[in-house]
């Protein structure tokens, strides 16, 4: 693989509810998981995952448009700055070994300064990383992450918004053209038995096209993103 690879990161999330979600473990371990807090099978499925080599991440429920239900652990517009920091460190304390967080729905909060500034104040603290789910195109966490320096990448792709053959090879083509062009991308995908039986069967296409799958975390030094002192603006993905 020449050294000027393209990097992809998959992030499988919505994992904790289901005992399909098991099968996530069967996916390369370059694969991050990303775990919804207070869940079933959460903590057993990030130890199991973090123990095959997976990153792990926690999928924080944020308060969505459509009024959807969070479930446990979700951040809401009505909460005060003490406790959205103190369910944010409850929500993290229940999946073990994450080490940032993407937001699960979130199209009403990401779009708020002050939650999302709360938020990455307290990633800050636990020097944690943030993937932006973009679940909205005006999201704010973003730029609230930029201007506290926390390590910060967007997602550019969803895998799985439609789970049917057809579709799902449309999006892989997409993450594969999209990867090979800007050097690096941040793809997103959920754990249903269709997106894994999919990934299992066609992950080794990247290798074919000079993409190297790789853990989250790996994208920072690629993209150059500040992890301490003044952050750099132009290191986000778009």
């Amino acid at each position: 693989m020449p050294a000027t690879a393209a990097k992809l990161a998959i992030i499988i999330d919505d994992i904790g509810y289901r005992l399909t979600d098991e099968a996530a473990l069967s996916l390369p371990q370059n694969i991050t998981l990303s775990v919804l807090p207070h869940t079933p099978l959460g903590q057993k499925l990030a130890t199991d995952g973090h123990k095959k080599g997976h990153e792990i991440m926690l999928h924080l429920p944020m308060q969505a448009l459509n009024g959807k239900a969070l479930g446990p652990g979700g951040l809401t517009n009505d909460m005060s700055e003490a406790q959205i920091k103190q369910q944010l460190q409850s929500a993290f304390s229940s999946i073990p070994f994450a080490k940032g967080a993407n937001n699960h729905m979130g199209s009403l909060l990401t779009q708020m300064d002050e939650p999302m500034l709360w938020v990455m104040q307290s990633l800050k603290q636990q020097q944690l990383f943030f993937v932006d789910s973009v679940t909205t195109k005006y999201t704010r966490a973003s730029n609230q992450a930029i201007k506290l320096g926390v390590p910060l990448l967007r997602r550019q792709v969803f895998l799985d918004n439609d789970i049917n053959e057809e579709a799902l090879e449309k999006q892989f083509q997409q993450i594969i053209t999209r990867s090979k062009q800007q050097g690096s991308l941040v793809a997103i995908a959920h754990p249903y038995p269709e997106t894994i039986r999919f990934l299992n069967a066609n992950l080794a296409r990247l290798k074919e096209n000079g993409i190297i799958l790789v853990p989250t975390s790996q994208l920072f030094d690629e993209v150059g993103i500040a992890t301490a002192g003044q952050p750099n603006p132009t290191a986000t993905l778009k």
